[in-house]
Formats: structure tokens, C-alpha cells, sequence
């Protein structure tokens, strides 16, 4: 296992997100069939005040450091604030991305407890650089599709992809980072752990990459029913 090669492998489809209350990490996860639309993974909490308020956001490439604002009406963002998790789909124009998407591990299943895994993001304390952290997986929690994780995660880092390393050394996409949770028992903060959600949420938002008019339905759809809604932490790093 090299993790100094599977990271370089990561990093055309790694993007830093900009809004005008914060910063997160996100990750390339899908084309549609046409490659007409694309969708960038993050965390709910990174972009859901912007898309509450219809901001731009603006998303910059790490590869190639191009940037593109997106309002409101050239995007959808797909938000389960349940499982915080987001979808940001737009039009496939300004970026230059791989050919192939991450291979992304089957929605329902997980990888073993044990195993080790990095993820990667832009901690505001080392601004504007890109950090790669590893870790082991210390427990899953299968019911709200998340792990925890043997590690940290900073501001600016949410929404960064988590990724196994295959064998030939290709990152494996596993899920986005959500939350760093302090031990604080006793009053005093000492080493907690990771939180990382899963990808159930992005397996769903594949299915509705047919067209900017099909994913928008959607949205209207699951915001007019509260699908996937809920109560939403506040101990999130971004």
C-alpha cells in the first residue's frame, strides 16, 4: 500500500468549496451517461446556509486550480442533512476531470473495521494547502450509514473525500467527512474521533443524473416530502 501514490491519484478529483459563511472540502464522484453534468460530493453543513439562501458558491479544482462561481439556477444541490451529505450537480463545462470516476465501494456495504483509510481536504489552519490524513476504521454504525474513524478532522476539511487504498494503489471512495467528535466526558477536551458518512446518499444522487431539469424535480420532490430531513449536530468541523 502506498499512500503517497493513491493520494496523487485522488487529487483530479478533489475540489475546495467556497461559500460566503465558510469552506469545505468536496469531492468529483459522477458523470451523467453523456458526461453533460457532473456531480461533486461534500458535506451537508458545508453548503446548506448558501443553498437555504440561494448564494454562489464557488468551487476551484485542485489539480488545475480553475474556479467556478455557481448560482442558484446553474446548479441543484441534493441535501440529506440527515445523513449530512451533498450533491452538487452542474453542467460539465470549466473543469478539466478524469475520463473515469472514482471506483466507489456498493451502496449497503462497508469496509472492514480494522482497515486503513485516508482523507484528505483543506484545514483552514494550513490554508490554501491540501493535507492528507490516514487512520483506522474503529467502528461502523450501520444505521446511519457512517464510520468512526481513529483520527482528526479540522475546519475546512468537511466534505473531503474518505478512500481506501486498492491494491494497485487507486483510491476507493468510501464516504465524505462529517465531524470531529472531541472527548470531552470529564470537562476537558482530549483525542475523540472521526465521523464519516458513507456514500448511500451519492449512490442516490446518481440516479437522477439525467438532466439539470430531472435532478431539480427531485429536489422539489424530496424537500416538499422532508425526504432523508432530520435533526442536524453541531459538533461539525467546518
Amino acid at each position: 500500500m502506498n499512500w503517497s501514490e493513491c493520494h496523487r491519484r485522488m487529487l483530479p478529483y478533489v475540489f475546495e468549496i467556497e461559500t460566503p459563511s465558510g469552506s469545505g472540502t468536496g469531492v468529483f464522484f459522477a458523470y451523467t451517461q453523456e458526461e453533460t453534468l457532473i456531480a461533486i460530493a461534500t458535506a451537508a453543513h458545508v453548503v446548506e446556509h448558501a443553498e437555504d439562501w440561494k448564494q454562489p458558491i464557488r468551487l476551484r479544482q485542485h489539480i488545475s486550480g480553475k474556479t467556478r462561481f455557481l448560482e442558484d439556477a446553474k446548479r441543484v444541490i441534493l441535501l440529506d442533512r440527515r445523513r449530512d451529505s451533498a450533491s452538487i450537480i452542474f453542467a460539465n463545462d470549466g473543469f478539466n476531470l478524469p475520463s473515469r470516476t472514482l471506483p466507489m465501494i456498493e451502496k449497503g456495504t462497508y469496509t472492514d473495521i480494522g482497515i486503513e483509510v485516508g482523507w484528505t481536504g483543506y484545514p483552514a489552519i494550513a490554508s490554501p494547502q491540501l493535507c492528507l490524513f490516514t487512520g483506522r476504521i474503529s467502528a461502523i454504525v450501520r444505521d446511519e450509514d457512517s464510520y468512526l474513524i481513529d483520527g482528526v478532522a479540522i475546519h475546512g476539511v468537511s466534505g473531503g473525500p474518505v478512500f481506501a487504498c486498492l491494491a494497485d494503489d487507486r483510491p476507493q471512495l468510501l464516504g465524505t467527512i462529517s465531524a470531529y467528535m472531541p472527548n470531552r466526558i470529564r470537562g476537558e477536551v482530549f483525542p475523540g474521533l472521526l465521523r464519516s458518512q458513507g456514500v448511500g446518499a451519492f449512490h442516490e444522487a446518481i440516479a437522477t443524473l439525467t438532466s439539470i431539469e430531472d435532478a431539480r424535480e427531485k429536489k422539489e420532490q424530496e424537500e416538499a416530502t422532508k425526504v432523508g430531513f432530520g435533526p442536524v449536530v453541531d459538533w461539525r468541523p467546518q
